[in-house]
């Protein structure tokens, strides 16, 4: 049995419910919206899938969790309860918080490709892609994990669904984005400006002219992110990342 802090404070109580380690970050993939267990666990790639079980089991007992059993009768479907979902600001405002005040503790062991790429699949500009099937070829060098220096992905994006490929998927590649992994996760997190990058040289783009341009639109890669966080929403903010995006024109 779960041991609590022993004490009636809200906060305390609040923290036995969603406190342990690991499960933040279960309702974050909830969250965005993930109710399979696969999908769940892509966005945690270092959590054991045993962990995540008992993790589910124990949100379900707090009552932020509900499962339902597939139609098929193979694996489970896990939905947010109304208290579940309560926790979305509370989860948003911690992200904020993290990408104002603790942005500069990203160590290199944090950064990780795939969740980078799952993290990037979630969030795309699907209004800004043309009507049509496009597809962005990611080359990483730099990785830290495990022996490799560098990998390429995939993203399909069609019809308003994206799809991740660590494997080619055999598709004509419409713009090829070579990076460092470092710098480009400093730039799509809005910590870096992507013209600086680009100058730099640990950012660079090949492809079509026309949808190289679109890319950091598509991407949110001209400092949007800040933005729409909340993280500065005055006219100044907005206007810089105009002009950011006016640089990066230039530059590609």
């Amino acid at each position: 049995m779960r041991k609590g802090y022993g004490q009636f404070c809200p906060v305390a109580k609040a923290a036995e419910a969603f406190g342990d380690r690991w499960s933040l970050l279960v309702l974050r993939e909830m969250l965005y919206g993930n109710r399979h267990f696969n999908d769940i666990s892509r966005g945690v790639p270092l959590m054991s899938r045993a962990l995540l079980v008992q993790r589910l089991k124990e949100l379900e007992k707090a009552g932020l969790v509900i499962s339902y059993e597939k139609e098929t009768g193979r694996g489970h479907e896990y939905l947010l309860t109304p208290a579940g979902e309560a926790l979305r600001p509370i989860v948003e405002a911690m992200g904020v918080w993290a990408q104002q005040w603790g942005s500069e503790q990203i160590a290199s062991e944090d950064l990780d490709d795939a969740l980078l790429m799952w993290g990037m699949r979630r969030r795309i500009n699907l209004e800004a892609i043309p009507a049509q099937k496009i597809v962005l070829q990611l080359d990483f060098r730099g990785l830290t994990r495990g022996h490799k220096t560098q990998r390429s992905w995939w993203l399909v994006i069609e019809d308003s669904a994206v799809d991740v490929c660590q494997k080619d998927p055999g598709f004509k590649v419409d713009v090829l984005i070579s990076a460092d992994l470092s710098a480009f996760n400093h730039v799509w997190m809005g910590l870096t400006p992507l013209p600086l990058a680009l100058k730099q040289g640990t950012v660079s783009f090949e492809g079509d002219r026309n949808f190289v341009r679109q890319v950091p639109t598509w991407l949110y890669l001209n400092g949007e992110w800040r933005y729409g966080m909340g993280i500065d929403r005055s006219a100044a903010q907005l206007m810089q990342t105009n002009r950011v995006a006016a640089e990066c024109n230039k530059l590609l």
